[in-house]
């Protein structure tokens, strides 16, 4: 039974576990992408066109292949943007690029933190979004394109009532402000206390449907509150939302920060005009 595996050269081998290693990484890369769905799509067409073969439907097995020629095309044309965000996961992924990944998120989440420390002792309402395994694209495009190295000065401009992008989401994605205005969808959960505003439905909204993690500051008390998994929690400090998004992100906690005056700590959560 194990014969023909020891009679498998060592290099021939390391040639299949690399290839099925660079697979599952892409697809690691492109889960939760629309791009993975079409590729889906095209398996199935595969596996139809090849059972056409089998049993002599020579006519249906080629208008599939002719689909399948096609649809591997159109997805290179399409999903540009996907393959590239795939690829670059894939790079961020590597043994070299991890440290500077992780740096990277330490970065991002202090600057959200301190934004959000800001915003709230201002009474500003805002809704970050963090994204994690779960693409945000369809969020993202519906906003408008920012592409903006994180800043807590550039998040804070955003929110401020006189801007034409304060109102709606600012979504963080792939260590950068990818787009702001984004609108979130409302959770229709029936056991959310109707007073709750519809910033905080919004956040709770798009935590039910991804793995995304989203910072709200209600404009009304000026409370932060954190959603993930569909759950809402309050935040009584700075401090601890760097302690909470830190252990959502896994990133290493970054060194004590010197916060300019004026960043008043986030009270406890409360109601929220919507």
């Amino acid at each position: 039974m194990w014969e023909p595996l020891t009679r498998l050269p060592w290099i021939d081998a390391v040639d299949v576990l690399i290839v099925a290693f660079a697979i599952y990484q892409l697809l690691l890369a492109l889960r939760g992408t629309r791009a993975l769905q079409m590729l889906v799509g095209l398996l199935v067409l595969y596996a139809v066109s090849w059972g056409a073969l089998q049993v002599g439907l020579f006519t249906l097995n080629w208008i599939l292949q002719y689909l399948l020629t096609a649809g591997f095309v159109l997805i290179v044309i399409v999903f540009q943007p996907e393959i590239r965000r795939a690829l670059a996961t894939i790079g961020r992924r590597g043994f070299l690029l991890r440290p500077f990944a992780r740096h990277q998120a330490a970065h991002m989440i202090d600057e959200v933190v301190r934004a959000a420390a800001s915003l709230a002792g201002q009474r500003i309402g805002a809704i970050f979004v963090l994204e994690r395994n779960t693409r945000l694209t369809d969020y993202i495009e519906a906003g408008v394109a920012v592409d903006g190295v994180v800043s807590r000065r550039l998040l804070e401009s955003l929110f401020h009532p006189r801007t034409p992008l304060h109102d709606g989401a600012a979504i963080l994605s792939e260590g950068r402000l990818a787009a702001a205005a984004c609108v979130l969808p409302l959770s229709l959960n029936p056991d959310l206390s109707r007073e709750m505003g519809t910033r905080h439905r919004a956040a709770i909204g798009l935590t039910e449907e991804t793995d995304a993690v989203a910072v709200v500051v209600s404009e009304e008390t000026g409370a932060v509150s954190l959603a993930v998994g569909g759950e809402i929690e309050a935040i009584p400090d700075p401090e601890a939302l760097r302690r909470r998004l830190t252990q959502l992100a896994g990133a290493p906690g970054p060194p004590e920060v010197a916060h300019a005056s004026g960043e008043a700590e986030a009270a406890p959560a409360g109601r929220e005009a919507g």
